[in-house]
């Protein structure tokens, strides 16, 4: 009786938001008389969705997107319109009221791990998802849980997640709510119950290691989704599904496979022509979409940001050279078929994992006295495209951060020129971006009036360097079971450490840069890179949650701080707001780790974050005018070592355990094990921990918990080194805190056995 009349209540607040908006009401009304008249009609309710889904949640539809700016209390869709410049219109909170800006309701998530998602918000709801591929629906005025939907992911496909157990987001459409799992399911959910509708496995080869994190995107009775497992050797690609049925529409591959296999169409036909080797197919090629798939209405595209290459270093991928299309490129495709129209590639014979995944906007703007239709990008490579969307053709290209791979782009060819100067092929260097990005997936915000980009912008540089054992034997051998990059992993801390004075100082900005000049208007230094997506408003800020745990509103003329919450945990994630009853909220989710590469404790000189300070806190926080609520101050987290029991072992097993750590487990327990604390710190390991060690690597023993079984690629003599090793450098941590050392030596690479 009270779920009935909790639904009844909902209905009843739903409509009178909806009534508030009488120009919508009257569209909604007769899109609903229409469906039900007209059995052919692209956007009508099956009876499926009548019969167990609601007429009244989550009834999203393209006309509804397309008017999106008429009903902005809203949040429709991932960038919140079809444009995804997510720059919101409400301005209630504004300069001159963000001092009254509070806490109203947070929600404990229950993980310690990575929250990325962007919220979808429909007449009083929020769809969101969380670790695990779970899936959320919430009152947004209490954040109270009205369903949940688990998909019960296995808890070993963690192993082939190449960034944590994250999810960005649902899409939300026509009574459904649409989420994909970590393992590559994709499901439609009722939005009013999460009874699932319908589910279809999107992987097309499961001997690869497929994943799924980014949010799918809806339009035209269509759900777009991609994938990643590029660093695991998969073969990239992008799907539309029946919105209704689940039946696949039409797959569009991002890389050609095996040429003697013939081409699934011209564009495949023709990328391979740029591909050189014997068998760059059998390493996967890469190139998956694995974020940003953007629907066009002007010109009935979809827009794919494709991914990086498998492995990373275009000498080993494409041996001879070649652009090797699609990578790190835009492709549009028609929104019907699937089928190609125009690419343009940000970063030919891609070197750097320089993905063009990033998000994209699309806006009109005057370029040299013409209005033109452009998609916007600030992808990894540092540089900010201004793309016409008719053809492909690159207008502008600046730079936005620290850029050394390349000098500048040439805009009669729309090629990078690069840089001979940082050309690691023969020797390792230093080089901006490193493989993290000056931009990442966090969003960016595009503020239209104003000709500005708010870019969460990072300088993290990289050395890299050939994979020694390829430079010896000329022979390149993709192991399935961990990343394949070409890099040189094995000794990468000696080689940093070796070349410490030549590396550019790291650290975080967010800007407000002008894509059409290149000029940044204000920038503001944020001491760690890794730091959450951006939010702008009409009412004159920009919102942004960072790296120490901050989550603040800048004055948007001039990158003042005009605001500021702690809430003791970092935050990647991008700031929604909406509108309920008159109110406007922001809501943010905080929890870090991810895409980091070696997601651990940051080396000096970069500031410790927020998540090493405390442990790492997911929870969804809503804020509102007057607001009230406060967090608990966590307890500091426990940075103690214990005392390890150190064996003699000898420099060889030393090095061979650095070398495997590094390439089977530093990605998720840290570089030089150190844990950024999403993950457990293996230099805190209790004695139990030690003594079950080779049951945890080799057996599978904490397999539920994401932790799988190595068995298929370590020995257990492998094992063993690594654990020596963990345990030398829980020592060096241990001695350097107590003081009986300056500083950890990192002494093994290098020496020779006397």
């Amino acid at each position: 009786m009270f779920q009935k009349l909790k639904k009844r209540v909902r209905v009843i607040t739903n409509m009178r938001t909806l009534m508030k908006n009488k120009f919508y009401f009257l569209v909604l009304t007769l899109t609903i008389i229409i469906s039900g008249c007209n059995n052919s009609d692209q956007e009508k309710v099956s009876e499926e969705s009548i019969t167990s889904g609601s007429k009244s949640i989550g009834q999203i539809n393209d006309s509804r997107i397309l008017s999106a700016e008429s009903e902005p209390g809203n949040w429709l869709a991932y960038g919140r319109t079809y444009e995804e410049q997510r720059f919101s219109p409400l301005k209630q909170i504004n300069k001159e009221t963000i001092t009254d800006l509070g806490l109203v309701w947070s929600k404990d998530m229950g993980t310690n791990r990575a929250l990325e998602a962007t919220p979808i918000v429909v007449d009083g709801i929020m769809f969101f998802t969380s670790t695990w591929s779970r899936v959320y629906a919430v009152d947004a005025l209490t954040g109270e849980t009205i369903w949940k939907f688990d998909p019960e992911v296995p808890g070993e496909w963690a192993r082939k997640a190449c960034c944590d157990i994250v999810n960005r987001g649902v899409a939300v459409y026509n009574g459904k709510v649409f989420s994909a799992s970590l393992d590559g399911r994709l499901f439609a959910l009722n939005a009013e119950t999460g009874e699932k509708v319908w589910e279809v496995d999107t992987i097309i080869d499961r001997t690869r290691a497929y994943t799924i994190t980014g949010a799918p995107r809806v339009a035209k009775g269509k759900v777009y989704i991609g994938n990643g497992g590029a660093e695991y050797g998969v073969r990239g690609y992008v799907t539309a599904y029946n919105s209704e049925s689940g039946e696949q529409e039409w797959r569009f591959y991002t890389v050609p496979g095996n040429p003697d296999l013939g081409f699934e169409d011209p564009a495949m036909e023709m990328a391979a022509k740029t591909w050189k080797g014997t068998n760059w197919w059998e390493f996967g090629g890469g190139g998956t979409v694995w974020n940003s798939i953007v629907f066009d209405p002007d010109f009935n595209n979809i827009y794919l940001g494709v991914g990086n290459g498998s492995p990373w270093t275009r000498e080993i991928r494409s041996p001879g050279g070649g652009d090797n299309l699609f990578l790190s490129s835009i492709v549009a495709v028609d929104a019907d078929t699937g089928v190609y129209k125009w690419h343009y590639q940000t970063t030919p014979e891609d070197n750097w994992d320089y993905t063009a995944v990033q998000d994209m906007s699309l806006a009109d703007m005057e370029i040299d006295g013409e209005m033109k239709k452009v998609l916007l990008q600030a992808p990894k490579n540092g540089f900010f495209y201004v793309i016409d969307r008719e053809d492909g053709k690159v207008l502008r290209a600046h730079p936005f951060a620290a850029v050394t791979w390349a000098t500048h782009v040439d805009l009669e060819t729309g090629r990078p020129v690069e840089n001979p100067e940082v050309d690691y092929s023969d020797n390792g260097a230093w080089v901006l971006p490193g493989p993290l990005g000056a931009h990442n997936w966090q969003a960016m915000s595009i503020d239209i009036d104003a000709g500005l980009a708010y870019i969460p912008t990072q300088e993290n540089p990289f050395f890299y360097a050939i994979q020694e054992d390829y430079k010896k034997t000329g022979v390149y051998k993709r192991n399935p079971g961990r990343w394949n990059m070409g890099i040189e992993m094995s000794s990468l801390a000696q080689n940093i450490l070796n070349n410490l004075e030549s590396q550019p100082k790291p650290g975080g900005f967010l800007k407000a840069f002008d894509p059409l000049t290149g000029e940044t208007k204000w920038s503001v230094p944020i001491p760690h890179y890794w730091n959450g997506g951006v939010l702008g408003t009409a009412g004159g800020l920009v919102f942004q949650g960072d790296a120490l745990g901050m989550f603040s509103a800048y004055d948007k003329e001039t990158g003042e701080r005009l605001w500021e919450f702690n809430t003791y945990t970092s935050m990647l994630a991008p700031p929604i707001t909406f509108e309920i009853d008159g109110e406007q909220y922001v809501s943010i989710l905080t929890g870090s780790g991810g895409g980091d590469m070696f997601g651990g404790e940051p080396l000096p000189p970069i500031e410790v974050q927020a998540s090493l300070t405390y442990n790492n806190f997911g929870r969804m926080l809503t804020f509102k005018l007057g607001g009230e609520k406060t967090l608990p101050i966590p307890n500091v987290r426990d940075k103690t070592i214990p005392e390890q029991q150190l064996m003699q072992v000898s420099i060889d097993q030393m090095q061979n355990g650095e070398s495997n750590y590094n390439d089977y487990c530093a990605v998720c327990h840290g570089f030089v094990v150190k844990s950024a604390g999403g993950i457990p710190d293996l230099r805190k390991m209790t004695a139990g921990t030690h003594d079950a060690f080779n049951q945890i690597v080799l057996e599978g023993l904490l397999a539920s918990n994401g932790m799988a079984s190595f068995a298929d690629v370590l020995s257990e003599q492998e094992v063993e080194n690594i654990h020596h090793y963990v345990k030398a450098r829980a020592h060096e941590d241990r001695e350097v805190a107590l003081g009986n050392m300056e500083a950890p030596q990192f002494t093994w690479f290098g020496q020779e056995e006397e």
